[in-house]
């Protein structure tokens, strides 16, 4: 059996080292061969460098480095477009997420399951802000988008070959793997275990990136926050039809009619805020479907090491040609050294 390890990487140079012995360390003591896929993400400081070090020094780590930044679902989808495994899996440069569940990931697969996920227990190295807002993201998200995605679980993953065949399918560009692979239905196993602290670097998630990331996940696969403005314009509605109510009987009743400036203001506030809240939302989902309709690429590749370029076609992917020197140029240049 071959095992495809794809790890999405970006500005992790001083985990690389210790990604690579661990990984190795994992793999060593099983009768499966593997294949490591690593996704350089944009990488601006030496993390390049390095990994084309590794790739000249074992062929079986196989390298692609993306033009700029494309993010991190975009990197896992490359990794994953790329595995020739007969099983996928993805994990983190962090090491957060223990490469020592492989085998036990595997022996899953083998029993049946084309997904197997790994679920934290517990999630050492993480303030209680991250913590909590964490727990908060999968209620939301279990709420909103999809009950069956589960609680804790990230994108460390295993993917039978079928199932990692079914996720090539989707190419949306806006992408949320935990979603898709949600989506797709397929039968799941979960497997525990307690998260660790980074080995080194920082975290690439701040708490504003994961609220960006939220919101791609539940405005992509739910329409729930056009709904909600439906409902909360029907509410705002209907307290102005009260307050025209109370206008009238306080006009022909009480004749108060020059009281009341105040809450004129107010109401016109709420009604514009409601509006443009309204509009708000259906821009944003306006500008989802323009993004979709351009259909541009997922990612591009500009160079790779270890990896054969001339791959089956890849939808919404731009794989760049290696550089090669100039033929006609080559040629005037050795007529030219003859003299």
């Amino acid at each position: 059996m071959l095992l495809s390890i794809v790890v999405p990487i970006y500005n992790e140079v001083e985990v690389l080292p210790s990604l690579l012995a661990a990984i190795g360390g994992a793999m060593a003591g099983t009768p499966h061969r593997y294949e490591l896929i690593l996704v350089d993400d944009g990488s601006v400081d030496g993390t390049t460098g390095t990994l084309k070090q590794a790739a000249a020094a074992d062929p079986r780590i196989k390298v692609l480095f993306f033009s700029r930044n494309f993010g991190h679902q975009a990197a896992i989808t490359a990794g994953l477009d790329f595995a020739s495994g007969d099983a996928a899996v993805v994990i983190d440069a962090d090491l957060q997420d223990p490469p020592e569940l492989f085998p036990e990931m595997v022996a899953l697969l083998e029993q049946g399951y084309d997904v197997v996920s790994a679920q934290r227990l517990t999630r050492s190295g993480d303030g209680i802000v991250k913590r909590y807002s964490a727990s908060l993201f999968y209620w939301i998200i279990r709420k909103t988008v999809d009950k069956r995605i589960q609680p804790e679980v990230g994108d460390f993953r295993m993917f039978s070959r079928r199932a990692l065949v079914a996720l090539r399918q989707l190419r949306e560009q806006h992408r949320f793997m935990r979603g898709m692979v949600a989506w797709l239905g397929l039968k799941e196993a979960i497997l525990p275990y307690h998260r660790k602290p980074r080995v080194a670097g920082t975290t690439k998630y701040p708490m504003w990136k994961m609220v960006r990331f939220a919101w791609t996940a539940i405005s992509s696969f739910s329409a729930l926050p056009l709904r909600l403005s439906v409902f909360f314009g029907l509410f705002v509605a209907g307290c102005g039809f009260c307050y025209a109510g109370y206008s009238v009987f306080a006009a022909l009743v009480l004749k108060e009619t020059v009281p009341g400036w105040t809450s004129l203001v107010v109401l016109n506030i709420i009604f514009s805020g409601a509006t443009l809240i309204a509009v708000g939302l259906v821009g944003e989902y306006v500008s989802r479907i323009y993004e979709e309709a351009k259909g541009r690429p997922l990612y591009v590749i500009s160079d790779s090491a270890n990896v054969r370029v001339a791959e089956p076609h890849i939808a919404k992917a731009v794989i760049l040609p290696p550089d090669e020197p100039d033929a006609e140029y080559e040629q005037a240049t050795r007529k030219t050294n003859r003299f």
